[in-house]
């Protein structure tokens, strides 16, 4: 049987991720995850892809109190209550409009100082996809890693790398894959599990240091590229069909045989 091995929780896109024992999963996913977001002086999304250091910035938050505290690489910790500025933020993610507002207070300054250029901390209204079409829960197998690594000629691949919200052993490798069009039970939840999750340069950085060390985007072009709608595929993404807990050791059940691929997409 399945089960639920690291749930990994990032409060502010492109910072370090946190590791909940459980989660509670409702019909848009998981409230918080991805709450904020950064963007540049031309208002472009801020991502790990130029700015692998970020990563290194820990954060803390909790969203029914609304505190945040982020931990820089020093030991500098800036902490407190979120306020929000009155005024909508007018700013785009992946060509889309996406409802959020500036956050006021101490973060915005500390993370710039950090990064050595000015950005704006954002508060999304309904958390920040890593794709305006895609699920809202991420899931791979440890399994699926392990495959990859040896790809790679590597011991093994940190699942941090991709940022996946659950993930999961005790399946062959890419297993998941096969549930794509069905409906599968993670704790007391229930998925439905619609397509892959297509990979960037990020998944290259090591998670801690947010630096270059493996070349996961060859691996995956060695072996993953036939047959498959992203070019680059790793790790599979779904939509919440039945609200419920998810807490690590929980089982995962695939509850029906696949459907016709073409309802995939």
């Amino acid at each position: 049987m399945a089960r639920v091995v690291r749930i990994n929780v990032a409060p502010v896109k492109s910072l370090g991720l946190v590791h909940p024992e459980e989660i509670e999963l409702d019909a848009r996913g998981l409230a918080g995850n991805r709450r904020f977001w950064l963007v540049d002086e031309s208002r472009r999304l801020v991502n790990n892809k130029r700015r692998g250091q970020l990563v290194r910035i820990r954060p803390e938050w909790n969203e029914q109190t609304r505190e945040l505290a982020l931990t820089f690489p020093d030991g500098t910790r800036v902490a407190g209550v979120v306020e929000l500025g009155p005024q909508p933020f007018e700013v785009e993610m992946y060509g889309y409009p996406l409802a959020s507002r500036r956050v006021l207070g101490p973060w915005e300054d500390a993370i710039s100082e950090y990064a050595g250029e000015r950005l704006t901390l954002l508060w999304a209204d309904e958390g920040a996809p890593d794709r305006l079409h895609a699920g809202t829960v991420t899931l791979v197998s440890r399994e699926s890693l392990k495959r990859l690594a040896e790809e790679a000629g590597e011991d093994d691949l940190d699942g941090r790398r991709f940022r996946m919200l659950v993930e999961i052993e005790g399946v062959d490798p890419h297993k998941e894959d096969a549930w794509q069009g069905t409906h599968v039970r993670v704790g007391d939840a229930t998925i439905r599990v619609n397509g892959d999750v297509g990979r960037c340069a990020v998944t290259t950085h090591d998670p801690d240091t947010g630096v270059p060390t493996v070349d996961t985007l060859k691996a995956l072009a060695r072996y993953r590229r036939e047959g498959r709608k992203e070019p680059l595929p790793f790790g599979v993404y779904g939509s919440v069909v039945v609200p419920g807990r998810v807490r690590v050791g929980d089982d995962v059940q695939p509850l029906q045989e696949r459907l016709i691929a073409t309802s995939l997409y």
